[in-house]
This record gives structure tokens, C-alpha cells and sequence, in this order.
């Protein structure tokens, strides 16, 4: 775990016990700090106690004014009253990703890369780390992706953090000055916490305010017209647009224009790092892939199988539609709304050239049909089951069938995952 001695001494209160908070517990007890833990839900307070051994402390009552900061799962919004009870009281409020912020002076020289964007994160995340692995550097990949950034090792001296990060981690990070900051693109998300989009658009931009001189920033073109952003004084600012790459047909897990658009961002940010071109080339064509996203599950009765579950809304599920030709698309969920409070599918129907026809699931389902039937078969399956099930019956050999939901998960699912892995088992039983 990552540790510091600045923290010694000092109380901190913990309010979130899930993965984030019990890291950033056990690196700051770790550190020779005291810790005021709390959850709001009963279960996760019994299941904390019995599995770190630590006491919890009641913050919505404890006396706030000695803490050093109160860290808050990225989930708590500025309107929870303990947010608002601790800013009372003077206490900063941050995230694990700041108590990393302020860890790095003692850490081995290293290097920092943080990326954000509505959609492509993720993807864009995991491939920065894998071209550094594959290049035999360094790196730890953390924030909203994989392992705590707090519970992960130290990385030796030339090693690089490469940090996914949403605008709820960015809201309560002050301190985190990225050697490289990447913005992948800004489309309508997480309004009800945000408010509006120019809010949206400032959580962002946090990224790179919080960059020192020297440091590049990586940022989509329309993105920075669209909301006015620029890079802060001395730092390197860089178009992803303007990255030139060939080669996409070798890369079998970047399929898809958002895809490239993602490589572009990649290698616009390890290229700054100093990496070659032939590094960069390798490794593009050997990375895996994420699990839920464009993820390559095989060819089962002559089909080729798509999860990309993790587009939990049309912007993100729009390019998926792209990339193959002869699609049979699964989509459906708990729709995101539009600005009128109706289901959102708009930027997705401009990319239905290879889609052959949709099979509907979810809440979404009554409305998402409204939309598609006038321009392709449509079928309510209302099941991700009884979808399979229907694209069986329809689809021919050499087909693709992608599942891409532009919805949460939440009306069947605990969380995309759980989507993508009951996809995932429906094709393997096939």
C-alpha cells in the first residue's frame, strides 16, 4: 500500500467503507494516523469491523474539528449533510485520489498520467498502462479502474501511475498535478449530480487547473471549443485529433472509431512519456482488451459475440454500432433521460448502417422501439436471455450480435458487470 509520514500523528475521518475507504483506512493506519470510520449502511459498518478489526465512529454526531481532512467515497455529493457538516468545521473534504495527491512527495521520482472523459476512460486507462508494461516500464493503473490507488504498491523510481478519473473523484481533488492529463471527450453525464452541463464540463477541467509547467496537456478539440478549456500556463497542449495512426486492422481488441479515438489519446500521452514508435506499435497489437467493453467473447454458432456492456448510455453505445458490419444489437436497460425527462437513444441512430435489426430489454424497451421501428426490425425480448434467444432465431452465419445497452444496469442488474458476465454466460452455454 502506498503510505507517507506526513499523515503521522493526524486523525482522519473515513466516510465510505467499501473498496476506496477501507484502502485509504489501512494506508493511513499504515502511515501512523488515526481513523474515524463510518458507513451509513449497517452491513458495510458489520463487514468492515469484522474484516479490518477497526472501530467505527458515528461522524453524522463525532466532533469533527480536529481532523486533518474527511475522506468521502466519490459517491457522497457537496449536498450530503456530513459533506456540508465537515466544511462547517473547517475540515477538507477529499478523496483517495487526493490522499495519493499528497503521498507523492515521498514516493520514488515517477510520473503521473490521468485521464477523463464521459466516455472511453477505461479503455483508454488500461491501454496507457499496457503499452508502459508492454515497453517494460513501470506502471500501477488505479482511480475508477482495478485496485484502490491507495492499496497498490509503491512503483520503483521511473515508474508512471496512470489514473482513471470521473468528475466525482476530480470534485474533492485539489492537489493532483498530472505530468501528462488527457480529456478524452465531454458529452451530457451525471447531470443530477452535477447540475448542469457547464458544471459537468468544470469537474472535468480540474484536471488540468491542478497541472504544473512542464506538464502536457492532451485534450479533444471539440471538447475544448465546446466549453472553453485550455491547458494551464506552461503546459504542453496537444489535440487528440491531431495524432496520426495507421494500422487499426492489427489491433484486434481496438476495433470501432471510438476506438481509434481512444489509441489516438493513448499514444498521444505515452509519446510524451518518450516511448518509440515501435513500443507503441507492439503494443498496440497485443492488448486484450477490457472485460464489458467491446470485449471479443467468440464465434458461437456461427456468430461473432460483442460485450460491450459498459455503454451505459448512446453516446458511448453510438460508435460500438460502427464497427462491425451485419450487427444484431442488444440494448435496453434503465434508460438515461434527456433534458425533457424522456429516454435518451438520440446519438446513437445516426450509426444504424450495419445493424440488421435490435432486440430490446429493460425499462428502456417500451421506448426504445418507439424510436427504432421505423428504421430497422425491432424486437422486445424484455430479457438479456430471451434476447440470445431471439437473436438465435434471426440472425446468419457471419453475423455479429453486440451486445452495447445504452442504459444502466440497474432495472435487472446489480451493475454493468453483472450484465456483462450474464451475457458472457449466455454465449458460453450456447
Amino acid at each position: 500500500m502506498i503510505t507517507a509520514r506526513a499523515f503521522a500523528g493526524k486523525t482522519f475521518g473515513v466516510f465510505g467503507l467499501a473498496r476506496s475507504g477501507r484502502a485509504c483506512v489501512a494506508a493511513l493506519r499504515a502511515s501512523g494516523a488515526h481513523t474515524l470510520n463510518w458507513d451509513d449502511g449497517e452491513q458495510a459498518r458489520d463487514a468492515f469491523v469484522a474484516d479490518i478489526g477497526a472501530d467505527v465512529t458515528d461522524l453524522h454526531s463525532a466532533d469533527l474539528s480536529g481532523l486533518a481532512a474527511m475522506v468521502v467515497s466519490p459517491g457522497v455529493p457537496h449536498s450530503a449533510p456530513l459533506f456540508q457538516r465537515a466544511l462547517a468545521a473547517g475540515v477538507p473534504v477529499i478523496g483517495d485520489i487526493e490522499l495519493f495527491a499528497q503521498a507523492r512527495a515521498e514516493l520514488p521520482a515517477h510520473s503521473v498520467v490521468g485521464i477523463t472523459g464521459t466516455n472511453g476512460k477505461s479503455t483508454t486507462t488500461a491501454l496507457v498502462h499496457h503499452l508502459l508494461v508492454a515497453a517494460g516500464r513501470p506502471a500501477q493503473m488505479g482511480g475508477n479502474i482495478g485496485l484502490p490507488i491507495m492499496a497498490q504498491d509503491a512503483l520503483p523510481a521511473g515508474g508512471c501511475y496512470v489514473l482513471e478519473l470521473s468528475s466525482y473523484q476530480l470534485d474533492i481533488t485539489m492537489t493532483l498535478a498530472c505530468d501528462v492529463a488527457v480529456l478524452l471527450n465531454i458529452t451530457p453525464d451525471h447531470l443530477e449530480r452535477h447540475g448542469t452541463l457547464a458544471a459537468y464540463a468544470a469537474a472535468k477541467a480540474r484536471l488540468f487547473a491542478m497541472q504544473a509547467p512542464g506538464g502536457t496537456a492532451i485534450m479533444n478539440r471539440a471538447a475544448a471549443r465546446a466549453h472553453n478549456l485550455a491547458g494551464a500556463p506552461g503546459t504542453d497542449l496537444r489535440f487528440i485529433e491531431d495524432v496520426v495512426l495507421a494500422g487499426q486492422a492489427d489491433w484486434p481488441a481496438l476495433q470501432g472509431p471510438h476506438n481509434l479515438e481512444n489509441a489516438r489519446a493513448a499514444v498521444a500521452a505515452v509519446r510524451a512519456l518518450g516511448l518509440g514508435e515501435a513500443e507503441i506499435a507492439a503494443g498496440l497489437a497485443s492488448y486484450p482488451g477490457l472485460a464489458h467493453r467491446m470485449e471479443r467473447l467468440g464465434v458461437k454458432r456461427g456468430l461473432l459475440w460483442i460485450n460491450d456492456s459498459k455503454a451505459t448510455n448512446a453516446d458511448s453505445a453510438a460508435p460500438a454500432l460502427s464497427a462491425y458490419a451485419g450487427t444484431h444489437w442488444i440494448a435496453g436497460g434503465r434508460p438515461k433521460l434527456d433534458a425533457a425527462g424522456h429516454a435518451d437513444l438520440t446519438a446513437a441512430l445516426p450509426h444504424l448502417g450495419g445493424v440488421k435489426a435490435a432486440y430490446l430489454i429493460g425499462e428502456a424497451a417500451p421506448a426504445f422501439a418507439q424510436m427504432l421501428a421505423p428504421l430497422l426490425p425491432v424486437t422486445v425480448s424484455g430479457t438479456l436471455g430471451q434476447a440470445v434467444t431471439d437473436v438465435l432465431a434471426a440472425a446468419a452465419p457471419g453475423d455479429t450480435v453486440l451486445l452495447s445497452p445504452a442504459c444502466a444496469s440497474f432495472d435487472q442488474f446489480s451493475d454493468f458487470e453483472a450484465r456483462g458476465d450474464a451475457f458472457r454466460a449466455a454465449v458460453e452455454a450456447l
